[in-house]
């Protein structure tokens, strides 16, 4: 498919191009007989005016990238509706890609973005450390970054998170107080900046209560349903006992529930079970899980609103932003 461009509509009418371009944006110099014949054939021929092409000329593209590690669970959906939201009402466009938790592939969706000359990047990391050279490399070439939920630790930067550690700690010392002293800490990847925190948190809450730290309790797993089922499958082969699991995530925390059910275990009479996000998913379940609940739309509101005030302000101190999140107690526990 041809488009039609400024040169098709001056070779009909017989001006130059800088006419045509003119009659289109509303300048001056040209007749309002040539302007009224310029936007009639421009109608005709269905002419689209190039923005790519208008604002690279302008040294900008009015374009964001957004790179998330997932789209699978509801969380990064929420977060991306909600930076879309406010970047369109500004006069962005967006372009969103998926690492698929693999750094790789979060490094060639960098390189694009980089290639297609967006404007800022805001993203969510795959791995604490291996993609950090790239980020320092975009941000030194002007292209602002700035980082939400999964931030890399040793960068300074523009960043919107949540207190994992504070918030995990409440969580472990609710399970605690509610009478669970044998909990399982289903963690996440070491490559997630996230995992650190929690595990941490995990670790201090026992010490308050002092409760024996025992590492065959603390397990790891990649955030997603089947992993859950199978890392509680083979933690019960172990016939340690538990009365309590603390999930990384949410959708580990649903695999490992649906598995210890069809075991016969009861929820949560003879084992609670509770975990991070805190999104709709966890309310389609019986029981309904309890969750720390984090701000989604917050958080990718005020993702997108710290992009737009370092482009207008490249040279603004970085600033961290630290969410509040919700626990939500529900039959689980």
């Amino acid at each position: 498919m041809k488009y039609i461009t400024i040169k098709d509509i001056a070779i009909r009418l017989n001006i130059s191009k800088s006419t045509v371009s003119r009659a289109l944006t509303g300048a001056g110099n040209v007749s309002a007989e040539t302007r009224d014949k310029v936007m009639t054939l421009a109608d005709e021929l269905g002419y689209k005016r190039n923005e790519l092409a208008a604002n690279l000329r302008r040294n900008q593209s009015r374009t964001i990238g957004i790179i998330v590690p997932e789209m699978l669970t509801p969380f990064f959906l929420y977060v991306i509706i909600s930076i879309q939201n406010v970047l369109n009402e500004n006069g962005f466009k967006v372009i969103i890609t998926q690492s698929h938790e693999d750094v790789q592939a979060e490094l060639y969706n960098l390189q694009l973005m980089d290639n297609y000359r967006v404007d800022g990047i805001i993203i969510s990391i795959c791995h604490r450390e291996q993609n950090v050279k790239e980020y320092m490399r975009i941000e030194k070439k002007g292209v602002p970054i700035v980082f939400f939920d999964r931030v890399p630790p040793a960068m300074d930067a523009p960043k919107v998170v949540v207190n994992d550690y504070m918030k995990s700690f409440f969580m472990m010392e609710y399970l605690i107080r509610s009478g669970r002293k044998k909990i399982v800490h289903m963690a996440g990847p070491d490559r997630i900046p996230n995992t650190a925190e929690r595990k941490r948190a995990y670790k201090d809450a026992l010490a308050k209560f002092k409760i024996p730290y025992t590492p065959e309790l603390v397990i790891d797993g990649e955030n997603e349903r089947s992993e859950g089922e199978r890392v509680i499958k083979d933690f019960l082969k172990k016939e340690i006992p538990f009365d309590a699991i603390f999930c990384f995530g949410e959708t580990l925390a649903i695999g490992a529930l649906n598995y210890l059910q069809s075991q016969g275990i009861r929820i949560p009479e003879d084992v609670a079970i509770c975990g991070f996000s805190g999104t709709y998913l966890g309310t389609i379940i019986t029981p309904q899980l309890t969750a720390i609940q984090q701000p989604f739309e917050e958080m990718g509101r005020l993702s997108a609103e710290m992009m737009i005030e370092r482009l207008a302000d490249p040279d603004a101190p970085y600033r961290t932003v630290v969410l509040d999140a919700e626990m939500i107690i529900r039959q689980s526990t």
